[in-house]
């Protein structure tokens, strides 16, 4: 089940589980109605795209439309040329498929359905077609036809019966994020971390990518006045923000303190901001007030750049100017939360106008490699499955040939499809035992449709309900589709018990053969995500430190706490401890930010005087493209000489603001490529 679900029993299950129900006997109903060959596909369709939020359902149901229809489109394209040529026409549709998986897996956000759902539509309309291929046509419009019934159903009715609001939910989250971002960045200001901020580091990174998705929704809004998506993306922009900030202020903190020269003033400017930021949801006039106040003595807290500053000024340096623009950011975090929660397009404050400006979409890890491994494992479920179905003769082996290409598809985002799939497994066996009491035993005593819907109500409504909660809908789903059996939703009451059998057996057989494919193509595949994802990221830094034009910062941010969020949980089921890669990550983000002011320095500086920067960025660049996941060697002795050099030389600057500026970029980067490097001996 998609999208995000409240997690507690009761009313809201209760009414969640009530209006599936009646959407699902709307769509049958109206199959019944106008003669359509199969309602069931209508009774599934409206279980399948329900969920709690309205949003959500009326976005959900537009992709699966257009996904439908490109699918049977290509469905119709495919099967008259290659009928009477099994093999190509099984080429053809695993290409398809393959095509399909692929390009879902590099959307990465809820559009991504559409693309999947046109992959698998195709392989669900081609396959049971294979023996009457002059009926291609009818058989697609036909399944068009149900399908979209069952959407419109389950849109209608989760979209106008007491709607659940996107807008609500994405409030309530955001102000759970804020509070653990707050959290957080008060935990990295404190003189001895606490080891569970590594955790909360990575919950931050996913916070943001669940911000981004719930922000595809809500122009699908219907209950009330949805925020706009500019503010939405302007708040990830500044939560992203603070993980490079807060991480770079801890790491200064730590640097002075292992020294034993962090100052009295300091360790209270410290103290005091994590007052305030445990006080922050209070008026915003004195929270402005506050910050005010603590961003002037952060100021002064940054001594003067001369040539005689030493390693302790240029730390203390940098920690005040971190910590000031932590300071802002939260500050940003907190009224763009305000604009967010009020239906007046005014601004809350002076500062929304530049924060919502030049907002967009946020930038998102691709990974191409992976995506390909899951096309193709797609493709070669659905090319071993037909060979399997055609060498046996067994005629329903079809249904589990089908099943099997369908959820390689849906689960080949995922980075531990076993599970998901075990649960189907366990949901279609218990849907095999209901539908066998149901179409053997209870059905035979029924007799039009108000009895059918009787009937079907008590189990359709705990099942429901269990769909409603994450822990249980892996297997609420397949038990609910179950029901939806074209033995018992059916035009005519059909007892052919052997019929029966041999649909549930090739339902079973296609989860198995899944998980069969599943486990042999992923055997390798987690710790080859893990490595092109950290190669990703290097990869990056290494082409951003020879790039000449203006810095992407926020981009290069948003893209590596993506990252961040698709490692944490792959690193756990690698089953490594995730501190020490992820503080590796973390490293890495940090140092992209470092490069991205010093190439903003490089593009304001004479080009006479950019060739210290220009060798510093170079060598950086080299250094970045020979990391090996495996062993993570140092960097060259020479790239610290180089930055030192830079750092001699632009600290006896002219200009007070280049001075500042060169030595905070080149002091992040020294602190993050040689963090046990001893202290520069005065600039000099």
């Amino acid at each position: 089940m998609n999208g995000p679900t409240a997690t507690r029993w009761g009313i809201p299950a209760a009414i969640f589980s009530i209006k599936a129900l009646i959407a699902a006997l709307l769509a049958a109903y109206i199959s019944f109605s106008i003669g359509l060959e199969r309602p069931y596909w209508a009774f599934l369709t409206s279980y399948i795209v329900a969920a709690p939020l309205a949003g959500a359902v009326i976005s959900k149901a537009l992709f699966r439309v257009i996904g439908t229809f490109v699918g049977a489109t290509a469905a119709v394209v495919m099967v008259p040329p290659l009928a009477h040529s099994p093999e190509l026409l099984t080429l053809a549709i695993a290409a398809w498929l393959a095509l399909c998986v692929f390009v879902s897996l590099m959307e990465r956000t809820p559009r991504g359905y559409a693309f999947v759902l046109a992959g698998y539509t195709a392989v669900l309309i081609v396959l049971p077609a294979v023996n009457t291929p002059g009926e291609i046509f009818t058989d697609a419009s036909l399944r068009v036809q149900e399908i979209t019934i069952g959407i419109l159903c389950g849109s209608l009715v989760h979209g106008v019966i007491l709607p659940g609001s996107v807008s609500t939910f994405l409030l309530g989250r955001v102000a759970m994020m804020l509070r653990d971002a707050e959290r957080w960045s008060r935990d990295s200001l404190e003189l001895e971390p606490d080891a569970a901020v590594e955790a909360e580091r990575r919950r931050l990174a996913q916070d943001v990518t669940e911000l981004h998705t719930l922000s595809i929704h809500l122009p699908y809004e219907t209950s009330r006045p949805a925020p706009r998506v500019r503010a939405v993306r302007a708040l990830q922009d500044q939560l992203s923000l603070l993980m490079p900030l807060g991480a770079a202020v801890a790491d200064r903190v730590a640097a002075l303190r292992e020294r034993g020269t962090l100052t009295a003033t300091a360790v209270q400017l410290l103290a005091d901001t994590r007052a305030w930021l445990d006080g922050i949801e209070g008026s915003r006039e004195e929270r402005e007030q506050v910050a005010q106040d603590l961003r002037a003595r952060c100021l002064a807290l940054e001594p003067e750049v001369t040539p005689d500053a030493d390693w302790d000024e240029l730390l203390h340096l940098s920690l005040g100017s971190r910590l000031s623009s932590l300071i802002d950011a939260h500050l940003d975090c907190r009224d763009l939360a305000e604009q967010l929660g009020t239906l007046d397009r005014r601004p809350v404050s002076a500062r929304i106008p530049r924060l919502l400006e030049g907002r967009r979409n946020r930038e998102l890890h691709r990974d191409v490699a992976g995506a390909a491994r899951g096309a193709a494992g797609a493709a070669v479920t659905i090319i071993l499955g037909c060979a399997l179905w055609i060498g046996s003769g067994w005629n329903d082996g079809g249904t589990a040939v089908m099943l099997a290409g369908v959820f390689l598809a849906l689960f080949s985002a995922s980075d531990n499809p076993l599970a998901p799939l075990w649960m189907f497994f366990w949901g279609t066996l218990i849907a095999s035992a209901l539908g066998m009491i149901y179409a053997f035993a209870i059905l035979p005593r029924v007799d039009g449709f108000p009895e059918l819907a009787m009937t079907l109500a008590p189990p359709l409504l705990v099942l429901g309900s269990l769909m409603h909660s994450p822990r249980f809908a892996g297997i609420a789903l397949p038990a609910l589709l179950g029901m939806g059996s074209p033995f018992i939703i059916a035009v005519k009451y059909t007892d052919n018990f052997e019929s029966f059998a041999n649909g549930s057996l090739a339902q079973l057989l296609g989860v198995l053969f899944a998980i069969v494919m599943a486990r042999l193509l992923q055997s390798a595949g987690l710790e080859s995500a893990i490595r092109r994802t950290l190669r990703a990221g290097w990869r990056d830094i290494a082409e951003r430190s020879n790039l000449m034009g203006p810095p992407d910062v926020r981009g290069w941010i948003n893209r590596m706490l993506d990252r961040i969020a698709v490692l944490s949980p792959r690193l756990a089921l690698s089953g490594k401890a995730p501190g020490e890669p992820l503080y590796d990550v973390l490293r890495d983000l940090r140092t992209g930010v470092a490069i991205g002011e010093l190439r903003q320095l490089r593009l304001d500086l004479p080009r006479e005087r950019t060739g210290p920067l220009t060798s510093v960025l170079a060598e950086v660049g080299a250094y970045y493209r020979r990391l090996e996941p495996d062993a993570r060697a140092p960097a060259d002795p020479e790239l610290l000489g180089d930055i030192d050099c830079a750092l001699h030389l632009f600290a006896a600057d002219e200009d007070r603001s280049v001075r500042r500026q060169a030595a905070l970029a080149l002091v992040s980067l020294r602190r993050n490529l040689f963090p046990d490097a001893a202290a520069l001996k005065g600039l000099s």
